[in-house]
């Protein structure tokens, strides 16, 4: 049995979640959230449609079909610590490009190419990889731990972005958020992300010890043997794609995505249509970021003490929670009811968003988890294409996201079903070695 112990020092693998955290702080800050504060405003200025202001995020989910598996492999053949820089950089890059966009492509090329690109790259795969190789038992309190980093940002980085965007515009609130991801970001990358597993630098995951004395060479065994203890066998791509768990868990993701990428993109544009001013509209966005904040850690712990044949219920109840909310939303269209939708949302986002995390994980292991989940996102991007863009041509169509909204519920319902039936996969007939990715 292998057991764990306090270090003298801190295990560098909490350095990795905190800089990963922080990372995701910020690019998801102006990524995910606040792309829906940015959007009209873009919209207005330069003559766009909502379905052509939606189509660079259409764009980036495009190219997430190459990239997203190229960063997987690459992260899990040479190690996270240069795609995450990588990536970072195309971040900073995008978003200092978008300072000085005047034309419907050079709008396309900042945010939907460079900056997708940077975010598809850097800023998910390889972070998560590298918190996976690093945790095993602990590991769904270290993403819990990133989760409610990254959520922060709908909380501290979404309403600075809309007041920025009030008082010196959008264009210098993009700049901004460019040179502080080459000022802070890549640094946090350079100094504290590792390109290898702990085995590497003679530890075992989640800072665990043996009770005997282990030579350098026996603790790639050491560690394998440890991910047993919690039924965690390593899979190449290729035999988790041979599995029904993998193709499950996929479809659930992509149908799930079908909302949530529309819903994240077009939340303020929706509220500010129906008479909430934009601060208050971001304000509101808020509620189902910080009411998800402490379920993303709570979910973490869950995921950690729950069976691996238990997992899935719990990403099932999260999804369950999210269509139920949108579902009271549809049936008394109030405000108050946006309220109650919202809190729904974050509850079974915060959760779902971490188990999911973990899942990947203790089902396929450590050798190959950022080509399996780079492949799986990937699969997923089309999806995410269609969810863009859609909502948005139904807006332009009938004057209202309703049709949408009826659209994600569905939606949030089948992938309730679908995850519910993803069983842990049986160990491949032939375990490879470490190395063996593929």
């Amino acid at each position: 049995m292998i057991k764990s112990r306090n270090f003298p020092r801190i295990f560098p693998g909490w350095w990795i979640v905190l800089s990963s955290g922080l990372l995701s702080l910020w690019g998801m800050g102006y990524y995910m959230y606040g792309i829906s504060a940015l959007f009209k405003p873009i919209a207005s200025e330069l003559g766009f449609t909502r379905a052509v202001t939606s189509i660079p995020a259409a764009i980036a989910n495009l190219l997430r079909v190459l990239e997203s598996p190229l960063s997987g492999w690459l992260t899990d053949k040479y190690g996270p610590k240069w795609i995450v820089l990588i990536g970072g950089f195309f971040v900073g890059l995008g978003l200092v490009g978008m300072s000085y966009i005047n034309s419907l492509w050079s709008y396309y090329i900042a945010w939907g190419i460079v900056v997708g690109t940077g975010m598809n790259i850097g800023m998910n795969v390889p972070m998560d990889t590298a918190i996976a190789n690093w945790f095993v038992k602990k590991r769904g309190r270290a993403q819990g731990i990133k989760m409610v980093l990254t959520g922060l940002s709908g909380v501290l980085v979404l309403p600075l972005i809309a007041w920025l965007i009030t008082s010196v515009g959008w264009r210098q609130t993009c700049l901004i958020g460019g040179i502080v991801m080459w000022v802070g970001g890549l640094p946090l990358a350079w100094f504290f992300l590792k390109r290898h597993r702990p085995e590497y630098y003679g530890l075992l995951p989640d800072g665990a010890t043996t009770e005997e004395a282990v030579v350098s060479s026996q603790m790639i065994d050491k560690g394998v043997e440890y991910a047993a203890e919690v039924d965690e066998v390593e899979f190449t791509l290729r035999q988790a794609m041979k599995t029904s768990a993998f193709w499950l868990l996929i479809t659930a993701q992509a149908v799930h995505g079908l909302a949530w990428v529309a819903f994240q993109l077009h939340t303020i544009p929706f509220l500010t249509d129906i008479g909430i001013d934009p601060l208050a509209a971001a304000a509101m966005a808020v509620i189902y970021v910080s009411v998800g904040l402490p379920f993303r850690f709570i979910g973490g712990i869950l995921a950690d003490r729950l069976k691996r044949q238990h997992l899935r219920f719990l990403m099932a109840g999260s999804y369950f929670l999210q269509a139920i909310g949108i579902i009271i939303f549809l049936l008394n269209q109030t405000t108050a009811m946006i309220y109650v939708w919202f809190v729904l949302l974050g509850i079974g986002w915060g959760s779902g968003i971490t188990s999911y995390s973990v899942i990947g994980g203790r089902y396929f292991g450590r050798k190959a988890f950022g080509s399996i989940r780079g492949t799986g996102m990937a699969i997923m991007a089309p999806v995410s294409i269609v969810s863009a863009i859609g909502a948005g041509w139904i807006y332009d169509t009938t004057g209202s996201y309703i049709s949408a909204f009826v659209i994600f519920a569905a939606a949030l319902t089948a992938t309730t079903i679908i995850v519910s039936m993803a069983r842990p996969p049986k160990p491949p007939p032939q375990i490879t070695g470490i190395r063996s990715i593929t």
